[in-house]
């Protein structure tokens, strides 16, 4: 099956071609976003966005994009794409395009009368620098390329608007130039492998419009400031390589950096793959700490996500020391936190009620995949400290109720505790407070794991705190109608149908027996199940919106009550795989074939933050999002292990 091309009727098509992203990171935060016609949509897009710690915890756009133009007999033809005021397409590079291929690198194929050149694009992986290859494959007369840099030095999440402050000065370099519009921007450089011809022609260019902004109802338009121009002649045969990044480099080491990366890549070649290669690219390293991101293009690291998706993110690929490196950075803050009260400066969220139990659901899934004995040799202290604290009262959001042993968190009603954390106005959307079914889920589920790691009078006594949680969460959660309610608070029992019982009878522990996990599985299936996840509310529940769309006040409505979300088929499937054991095995495998076919939508590649809750389930929110991805990798895992066990 070939997974990520595309030939040149989608190209063409830009109603077809312009939906599809293409994402490419490096481990120190570094990416490169667009379209696969290599217009930008949204003002994240960029050749080169970078992190600048010196100007806070928010990626900046540096080069926006490079404007190719084939010259051939003094006749110009520009390969470039861009959205003008008004819808205006210019200059329609796209019609150019012969085939997209991103299997192993992004690789563009242009066809301009005799001209065959091809466009390859790789990230460095240990600095922030992209790499583009050119080759002229064909020509049957003499053919010089043109270069034009289109320059931001802005943040991701904010426009540039035309003005006079910036910084003109473009100083050349070895084989090409080096730009710093505003005080505070690292310098960039732009080298080629072999020399060019430059020339300083500066002009703002005006009425950048960025669609997918202007759909969201967010300020969509900018000017972009392009200092001048390369020119490289090239003969057939001939590759010439273009280097973007915050350090001069020497060109002639650029052929031999191209080909050291090119040999570093995994193919994507299989849905496998593919899901692997788009969780490698939310990996963050600084120093001697390792992270996760959320997602891109606007995610940060967050604590809850960084469990939630680390058993995915690193033990379903086989990458054991990246666990155990992502690990020890969370834990640690965590421990900072439960010791000194003190947020982390870089992980969201550490202070949040679930992020410890989540820690606690990613230790297990390490015990799991390695052995009791590893876990216990270099968790069990964690796994004593966490629960410990929670148990203390210490926790500012969470705490244990001493009659039933259930656990509940009360935070006002200006602080969302879930992971279903939207608010408006300062206020929670869904104001889940009081006693969250997957809080109890997984608070049952450690301390039975805890069991596992313990012996003698420690393991009693874990054994003693599970048991007596058990019945009263069956009396608080479990209703009449066979499935669980989401949170009960005083005499409250919300009985909206929402996807938080999945993970209560996904996981390995439960107090519900097998018959009452069937029940809340059957509704979960008929009310919720989509074929790309979980929706967040049945469509039966008061306030269902399927479709994440709209203003940003529209948008935030309806963020979890409707659309679906992949990484809640994990739990789907565990809990589908416990109650039907091996004859589940097909239906879990046929439920992931639309997520493979995810792949050539969307962020080719990857799974989308969301989906809408109703056909045809259109791709919305964050392009690439690590817990979903994680999630359905560690479903492939699960299926693979159960069929060989």
């Amino acid at each position: 099956m070939s997974y990520l091309k595309f030939d040149k009727s989608l190209m063409i098509n830009l109603e077809q071609s312009l939906p599809k992203e293409m994402l490419r990171t490096n481990q120190s935060g570094a990416y490169h976003c667009t379209t696969i016609v290599d217009c930008n949509t949204r003002k994240q897009h960029g050749l080169l966005v970078v992190p600048v710690p010196e100007l806070g915890n928010s990626w900046h756009v540096m080069l926006s994009s490079l404007d190719e133009t084939v010259y051939q007999h003094g006749v110009p033809f520009n390969l470039g794409l861009h959205r003008y005021s008004g819808g205006v397409m210019s200059p329609n590079g796209h019609k150019y395009i012969r085939e997209f291929d991103c299997e192993n690198v992004p690789r563009t194929t242009y066809r301009v009368g005799g001209v065959i050149l091809t466009k390859e694009k790789i990230f460095s992986s240990n600095e922030n620098r992209i790499l583009i290859r050119y080759t002229l494959e064909e020509a049957h007369s003499p053919t010089t390329l043109r270069f034009r840099p289109v320059l931001a030095f802005r943040d991701a999440n904010e426009l540039c608007v035309a003005n006079d402050v910036i910084n003109t000065e473009i100083p050349e370099c070895e084989n090409g130039v080096s730009a710093c519009l505003y005080d505070g921007y690292p310098r960039l450089f732009m080298q080629f492998s072999r020399k060019p011809t430059w020339t300083y022609d500066p002009h703002w260019y005006n009425g950048f419009e960025y669609v997918k902004d202007l759909e969201r109802g967010v300020p969509y338009t900018e000017d972009l400031w392009v200092p001048g121009y390369f020119d490289v002649p090239l003969e057939k045969g001939e590759s010439l390589i273009f280097s973007a990044g915050l350090d001069e480099v020497k060109p002639s080491t650029l052929t031999r950096r191209y080909e050291k990366e090119i040999a570093q890549r995994t193919n994507r070649t299989s849905f496998f793959n593919c899901l692997k290669n788009a969780v490698k690219q939310c990996y963050l390293k600084d120093d001697d700490h390792m992270y996760l991101i959320s997602g891109y293009p606007w995610g940060k690291v967050i604590a809850r996500n960084t469990f939630m998706a680390l058993p995915g993110a690193t033990i379903a690929i086989n990458h054991r020391q990246d666990f155990e490196n992502i690990a020890s950075t969370a834990l640690d803050a965590l421990h900072h936190f439960m010791k000194t009260g003190q947020l982390s400066p870089f992980i969201q969220g550490i202070d949040l009620p679930d992020v410890p139990l989540w820690a606690l659901w990613a230790i297990q899934q390490y015990s799991k995949a390695y052995s009791r004995e590893d876990a216990a040799a270099r968790y069990l202290d964690d796994v004593r400290t966490i629960i410990d604290f929670i148990l203390s009262g210490k926790h500012p959001f969470l705490q244990v109720d001493a009659e039933t042993g259930l656990v509940a968190t009360y935070a006002g009603a200006d602080k969302p505790m879930s992971w279903m954390n939207a608010s408006l106005g300062g206020h929670p959307i869904v104001p889940r407070n009081g006693y969250l079914v997957e809080f109890n889920a997984l608070w049952y589920n450690a301390l039975m794991f805890a069991t596992r790691l313990t012996t003698g009078k420690e393991q009693a006594r874990y054994q003693e705190l599970a048991d007596k949680m058990a019945k009263p969460f069956v009396d608080t959660f479990l209703n009449d109608y066979g499935y669980l309610y989401d949170y009960v608070i005083g005499t409250y029992a919300d009985p909206s149908v929402r996807p938080n019982m999945a993970i209560a009878i996904g996981l390995d522990y439960s107090p519900l027996d097998r018959r009452q996990r069937k029940r809340v599985l059957d509704i979960v299936t008929r009310e919720l199940l989509t074929p790309n996840g979980l929706r967040t509310l049945s469509p039966k529940s008061f306030g269902y919106r399927p479709s994440y769309q709209g203003s940003p006040e529209e948008r935030e409505m309806a963020l979890h009550n409707g659309p679906a979300r992949p990484w809640l088929m994990g739990f789907y499937a565990d809990a589908y795989l416990k109650v039907f054991g091996m004859s589940g095995v097909n239906y879990i495998d046929r439920m992931l074939i639309s997520f493979e076919d995810e792949m050539s939508k969307g962020c080719i590649g990857s799974l989308s933050q969301l989906y809408d809750g109703n056909p045809p389930y259109v791709g919305r929110g964050a392009i690439s999002h690590v817990t979903n991805v994680a999630e359905v990798l560690r479903t492939l895992t699960t299926l693979k292990k159960f069929i060989m066990d």
